[in-house]
């Protein structure tokens, strides 16, 4: 069972994915295919648009992990992070003499090794900041390669090869896969690394911030001398992971050597006007349709970056203006009746506080209603409980999903919604709990008014609400 170690061979020829259903891996798929490998897969199931993209490519996809889907002997086979080792196509992977590797490391073996690899970290914002970078290089020419968490507006796919000197790839602190549980980041050869925050999150995999920490530190350690950091330097555990970096660091944030300045926000076009400052004096004007002072960082982080890039002014404003955003990030999914109904994947009470300040500036005096699912790992358990109950701070209305698959936690550490309802009850907050999704969407499509704004956030599908809820508003009132 030999694990693949240092470059790929130029013997492999065939690739086969286990785990390709998802956006990321079927995308990863892709990138294979592009660059000549003959590439199979297994999963469970796969759906559209994965389904349909892999069809194009004339991909085989094998339904169930079952041990026959390896009689072909592929060259190589890639392991999915979603893969568990009991699995029968695991064991008989394990069992067999076939050559294996992670996705993150055969990204790096494979793809990163003679690029310039921009490496975006953090507990927030790497989707949205790993997109963007790619669309500022790709609109001055650049071609890069990516390889993005989401789905990216601008391109018809989450990865890519490209042909220019640069890949930028969103760098998860997740473990990589059953047979390698440190993060993914750590395969991905970064010459340039983005550190937008660092937060305890993933409950599953992380014991507290200072576990969360070591893994930062150790991405910081990889940075080679002649490369760069680029760190939220008003941040102090984003500046703690840093101190021991042996490359040059460019720090941004309030008060830092790169910095950011909201100069007006037009809330009928959803744009906002910002200035990057340098050592306090304008380094560039923009306009992008990223709203928030969460947003301003996350652009001033790419522009300290690409600076080191010889990217100009001039250069960046074409990708910020043309920039199209990401799939469930602040993503208008529907306008019944006048009332915008938005999916965002936010579910860190971070991310929830920082997205709807956003919103709140992006739509001003609109009336804000959330609908918030703790779905994700962290989110069902309580160690939020309490930071919770001032996430929502900006939201006039908020519905708090009961939260699902809570089986496998123990009850005395499980989140629990009546109690963060009554928490924002007692801040004075209007606030509410439903068992369904069918109760969520019968209440909001009641009471939403013409100009009342839904703000979706969830990490998963939510039981089909977001296209429910539009249908039932766009009927009208019950």
């Amino acid at each position: 069972m030999p694990l693949l170690s240092g470059p790929l061979p130029d013997s492999v020829k065939t690739v086969h994915i286990m785990g390709i259903g998802g956006t990321a891996m079927a995308a990863f798929a892709g990138m294979l295919k592009d660059a000549g490998y003959t590439v199979t897969g297994s999963d469970t199931g796969v759906y559209p648009p994965m389904s349909d993209y892999l069809a194009s490519l004339g991909i085989e996809v094998m339904i169930g992990y079952n041990a026959k889907n390896l009689d072909h002997r592929p060259d190589l086979v890639v392991v999915g992070n979603v893969i568990r080792a009991e699995y029968e196509e695991a064991q008989a992977l394990l069992a067999s003499d076939l050559t294996w590797a992670s996705m993150p490391q055969l990204l790096g073996a494979r793809f990163l090794e003679q690029r310039h690899s921009i490496v975006v970290s953090g507990t927030h914002g790497k989707t949205t900041t790993t997109a963007l970078i790619a669309q500022l290089l790709d609109a001055a020419g650049k071609d890069p390669g990516f390889l993005i968490g989401g789905l990216a507006k601008n391109f018809d796919r989450t990865a890519r090869t490209g042909t220019g000197p640069h890949f930028v790839v969103e760098g998860d602190e997740y473990d990589t896969a059953f047979f390698d549980k440190g993060p993914k980041f750590l395969h991905y050869r970064p010459k340039t690394a983005i550190i937008t925050s660092v937060e305890f999150d993933h409950a599953d995999i992380y014991t507290d911030l200072d576990h969360v920490k070591s893994s930062f530190r150790k991405l910081v350690a990889i940075v080679p001398e002649d490369g760069c950091i680029v760190a939220r330097w008003d941040h102090d555990d984003v500046r703690d992971v840093c101190l021991e970096a042996r490359c040059e660091v460019r720090r941004y944030g309030v008060g830092q050597e790169w910095d950011g300045r909201i100069e007006g926000v037009d809330t009928e076009r959803g744009v906002q006007q910002f200035a990057v400052l340098h050592e306090g004096n304008v380094w560039g004007r923009f306009e992008s349709n990223l709203v928030g002072e969460h947003n301003l960082y996350n652009q001033v982080a790419a522009v300290a970056a690409l600076a080191r890039q010889g990217l100009d002014p001039a250069a960046l404003a074409k990708g910020f203006a043309s920039f199209g955003g990401v799939k469930r990030r602040q993503e208008v999914i529907g306008e019944p009746r006048q009332i915008t109904v938005l999916d965002d994947f936010a579910h860190h009470p971070t991310a929830v506080k920082v997205t709807l300040e956003a919103l709140r500036l992006r739509f001003g005096k609109r009336r804000l209603w959330t609908i918030f699912e703790p779905r994700s790992a962290t989110s069902r358990r309580k160690v939020f409980q309490e930071a919770y109950a001032s996430a929502f701070g900006a939201a006039d209305v908020v519905i708090v999903a009961s939260a699902p698959d809570q089986g496998r936690i123990a009850a005395e550490e499980r989140f629990d919604s009546a109690t963060l309802v009554r928490a924002l009850r007692e801040r004075g907050q209007e606030a509410f709990t439903y068992d369904s999704v069918e109760e969520i969407v019968a209440v909001v499509a009641a009471n939403a008014l013409p100009w009342d704004v839904v703000a979706v956030l969830s990490n998963g599908g939510f039981g089909g609400l977001h296209k429910k809820l539009v249908a039932a508003i766009g009927a009208g009132k019950p």
